[in-house]
């Protein structure tokens, strides 16, 4: 669909809202949501080709969580495109035998593609996904996976990396949120990763290193992705904020994952909304 930047930033405070308010109710992994918030509106309401009236079309674009503990997010943004509505999400939230939680999981929610949470596993599920279709002679489909920064610890993942190389699978994006912050502290304070684009880089990826909270940005990229039928696998590298958008939990351990308060609410709300005013009403 063809979205404005003002519009775009507009679902994503909305999405940034809801995730909030969700927050209010139950604990969630709100910091890593709310950094990977921007990238994921322009995904989901912009970018990728999904239908919910649809959603076993072989013709649309895949999705994959590799970072699990962003299910939150995913699904307020599946919310925004007409998949449910933010109130079921927020209602039936951590509820037994119910479409949302923690993780994301496609027996009770069919518009996940596959149950994710254990760290290091999307990544691979996401290349096979896309050798499959490969296979198939799709030549206009995409496979995307968001991972977390933290993640690329896992042993997992450069083997897949690898196997992205090798099966020239250009038809895969994967996406980095780079927020510098896992459940334990900094991540050159615990695993030193290092330059992970330089990582992807070594291996045969084309990269792209991006303000992961910039939409402006962040459409510009998605719009000169290669072709879905080219030889070589993409990953964006976006640096975020932990916490982007609520001034007491941008870059803050503390809030990986918590619950606030009805006070808390009510200021980072009327935060985001006078940080969208000030920007396309002044």
């Amino acid at each position: 669909m063809s979205y404005s930047i003002s519009e775009l930033e507009k679902a994503a405070m909305e999405i940034r809202k809801n995730l909030l308010k969700l927050c209010n109710k139950e604990v969630i992994h709100i910091g890593g949501d709310l950094s990977i918030t921007d990238v994921m509106t322009v995904l989901w309401l912009y970018k990728m080709n999904y239908d919910p009236k649809n959603i076993k079309d072989e013709a649309r674009d895949r999705f994959v969580l590799s970072k699990g503990h962003a299910s939150a997010v995913t699904s307020f943004c599946q919310a925004a495109l007409g998949c449910f509505s933010p109130e079921d999400v927020i209602n039936e939230y951590a509820k037994d035998q119910g479409r949302f939680s923690m993780h994301s999981c496609n027996i009770v929610n069919p518009f996940v593609e596959v149950s994710t949470g254990s760290l290091g596993h999307g990544m691979p599920i996401a290349c096979g996904m896309a050798a499959g279709l490969k296979l198939k002679k799709n030549r206009t489909s995409r496979v995307y996976t968001v991972m977390g920064d933290g993640e690329q610890s896992e042993g997992s993942i450069w083997e897949a990396a690898m196997n992205a190389v090798h099966c020239k699978l250009g038809n895969l994006v994967a996406i980095v949120d780079n927020n510098g912050l896992e459940a334990d502290g900094y991540i050159e304070d615990l695993t030193g990763l290092g330059n992970i684009a330089d990582k992807y880089r070594s291996f045969g990826w084309n990269v792209a290193e991006i303000d992961g909270n910039n939409i402006e940005e962040i459409k510009k990229t998605f719009d000169s992705l290669p072709l879905p039928d080219s030889d070589v696998p993409t990953c964006i590298v976006a640096h975020t904020v932990k916490g982007k958008g609520v001034d007491f939990m941008e870059d803050v351990q503390r809030w990986h994952a918590g619950k606030i308060t009805d006070e808390q609410l009510t200021a980072a709300i009327e935060g985001l909304e006078k940080a969208y005013f000030a920007r396309w009403q002044s």
